[in-house]
């Protein structure tokens, strides 16, 4: 985990080529090349998304176990690093990959789990500030496992303040109202996934941030910019046993910033959007992918990465814009060593760098070692099993979209209908994997 942590200028050359370069990027994967022998064989890695590709719910897609049974040996080791990275954020990585392990039939490490909250442990400096979580499941128990060693939860703050909840009649105060109870202030806000209630949470987070971390205060003017909010899964629809999609966190984003705005007339900042598509979710999966390969014994690095998954607006948006990352990262590497420079005069005394998209992709923050060889592209596959249904025609034969027809991204992130169109579309997961092996020139079987 530690190399993850330092950070260097050579990033920034890479984000500051993609704001420079005057030609648009395309969203194209690099051109993939058959195995040969020159190179290794140990030259891919594959990252998985979950909902939809592998399971419906609680359901596992058939062609899923189908998969999984050929990509373990008899001995159930992998044959190639393999990461599922999801968008839920409900639970600790041990219980996905319980999870994940009992329906797919094979063993899940917790270290081939990547949730889309999982960036945050590198997120060092919120660590010890009083943060607010919001989300279901064992938000506290999360919080504590990446890190945050002073998180308050929405019924802790309804307990403090049993005033602020009102719109349920059922649970407001009866009778005597208990005396209010003195919270520290509150300096951060987590949002790790969609609430429960989701009336409690907009009202709460608001007032968090109305009154600079003091919800029991009287509002006297707005403070803006208001305490950093960070965010985990901007997944607007997702795709359970329903034969439609449902409402994800990113609607419940949507729904806090209308409401942040209407109030205040400002919109609501993020310090971090977290989750797919962002590239910080992609440089922490890549981390993932190595640690991955080294437990399989390769020496080499993982030159290509297959991304999977079946939501065009989060699985193949980010995949392709994590590609693009790369090819800029290499651009600004290529561009340091012609004039002379080496890894630790690139380096300096840099240890954290945020970078922003000029045109409105959001925060992230991005890693890696100026030492480790980055993979040379990542290229996104479109399964038909999930959001996407290639019968239901959602996106023009191109698989591209128009910006007044059906962007589902975040607010933050620019549209470019580059970055939806997929490498390639497969009917499923196993038609995927089967499609990834061919092209490497590897036999499945």
């Amino acid at each position: 985990m530690a190399e993850f942590i330092p950070r260097f200028n050579v990033l920034k050359l890479g984000w500051r080529a993609l704001r420079l370069r005057k030609t648009p990027l395309t969203a194209a994967a690099p051109q993939i090349r058959r195995f040969n022998s020159s190179c290794g064989p140990n030259s891919f890695g594959l990252l998985f998304d979950i909902d939809g590709v592998l399971v419906r719910g609680r359901t596992p897609i058939p062609a899923a176990k189908q998969c999984f049974r050929k990509l373990v040996d008899g001995n159930g080791k992998y044959k190639v690093p393999v990461v599922f990275v999801t968008n839920a954020g409900n639970c600790v990585r041990q219980t996905k990959a319980e999870q994940l392990s009992h329906l797919l039939e094979v063993e899940v490490s917790p270290d081939q789990v990547m949730l889309s909250h999982s960036p945050l442990r590198v997120f060092s400096q919120f660590h010890k500030m009083c943060v607010l979580v919001s989300g279901q499941g064992p938000v506290l128990e999360v919080a504590h496992n990446l890190g945050f060693q002073n998180a308050l939860t929405i019924d802790m703050l309804r307990e403090a303040y049993p005033l602020l909840d009102v719109v349920d009649h059922n649970r407001r105060p009866k009778d005597v109202v208990p005396p209010s109870k003195e919270l520290p202030q509150i300096e951060a806000v987590v949002l790790f996934g969609e609430p429960i209630r989701w009336e409690t949470n907009l009202q709460l987070i608001v007032d968090v941030l109305l009154t600079n971390g003091r919800p029991g205060n009287t509002v006297t003017s707005i403070k803006y910019p208001h305490i950093p909010v960070l965010a985990c899964n901007m997944d607007l629809l997702w795709m359970a046993e329903a034969k439609n999609p449902r409402f994800g966190h990113g609607m419940f984003l949507v729904c806090l910033e209308s409401i942040y705005k209407k109030i205040t007339g400002y919109d609501l900042q993020y310090e971090a959007l977290i989750g797919k598509p962002s590239v910080v979710t992609y440089n922490y999966a890549e981390l993932l992918i190595r640690q991955q390969a080294e437990s399989l014994g390769w020496t080499e690095p993982v030159q290509r990465l297959y991304a999977i998954g079946d939501n065009p607006m989060a699985d193949i948006y980010g995949a392709n814009l994590y590609n693009r990352y790369l090819q800029s990262m290499h651009h600004a590497r290529a561009q340091v060593q012609a004039q002379g420079g080496s890894a630790s005069q690139v380096a300096g005394d840099i240890q954290c760098e945020t970078v922003d998209d000029a045109k409105n992709s959001g925060k992230v923050m991005v890693g890696g070692s100026y030492e480790h060889r980055l993979p040379e592209g990542c290229s996104s596959i479109l399964v038909c099993t999930g959001v996407y249904n290639r019968d239901q025609q959602d996106l023009p034969p191109d698989q591209t979209v128009t910006e007044q027809r059906i962007f589902h991204g975040h607010r933050d992130f620019r549209f470019d209908p580059n970055l939806t169109q997929p490498s390639y579309v497969v009917h499923d997961v196993l038609e995927a994997v089967e499609l990834v092996f061919q092209q490497e020139g590897w036999p499945l079987e």
